[in-house]
């Protein structure tokens, strides 16, 4: 695992709460690598870290990737800190699209679990910052993997332009 206080001074993170599917972690693992961002997972897991399926999809890169893996969200948050402006939090029925994510110096980017989402509680505390990915309502969400992909690379977008603009 990586250093606590490398992971706590990085400015772009994804929070994976209760994930089930070890090759989505893995793979979302290597993307939070390739784009500079720290990795949370909040347990309970559904899976182990050591499987391997979770090091295949995340290939060589698995033991590269900033990971902190913490007890509850309570315990997540208590110890990063993350401010209203800095949190958002990806639910199919969010109130804002993912393109208008806070752009605060440090980002929170939680993820609900492959198969119930974000806890309701967990909703309910943070109601003005949920976010949601538009999409046609033919299927009924997204991969995590995936969703996790747009939203991350979303934000690496809107930081270049800031710096470039």
């Amino acid at each position: 695992m990586t250093e606590y206080n490398e992971i706590r001074s990085t400015h772009r993170h994804v929070v994976l709460v209760a994930p089930e599917v070890h090759w989505n972690t893995g793979n979302v693992g290597r993307s939070c690598l390739g784009a500079g961002a720290a990795l949370h997972l909040i347990r309970p897991l559904g899976f182990s870290l050591s499987a391997r399926q979770v090091k295949r999809a995340g290939l060589d890169y698995w033991s590269k990737v900033p990971l902190q893996v913490w007890d509850d969200f309570d315990h997540f948050a208590d110890e990063m800190e993350p401010a209203g402006d800095e949190i958002m939090l990806m639910t199919k029925n969010g109130k804002h699209p993912y393109w208008q994510m806070p752009s605060s110096r440090r980002i929170f980017m939680v993820f609900g679990s492959e198969t119930q989402g974000l806890p309701a509680l967990l909703l309910e505390r943070y109601a003005e910052y949920t976010f949601q990915i538009p999409i046609q309502r033919r299927i009924r969400c997204l991969n995590l993997s995936t969703a996790v992909g747009i939203v991350l690379y979303e934000h690496v977008r809107q930081c270049c332009n800031r710096i470039s603009g």
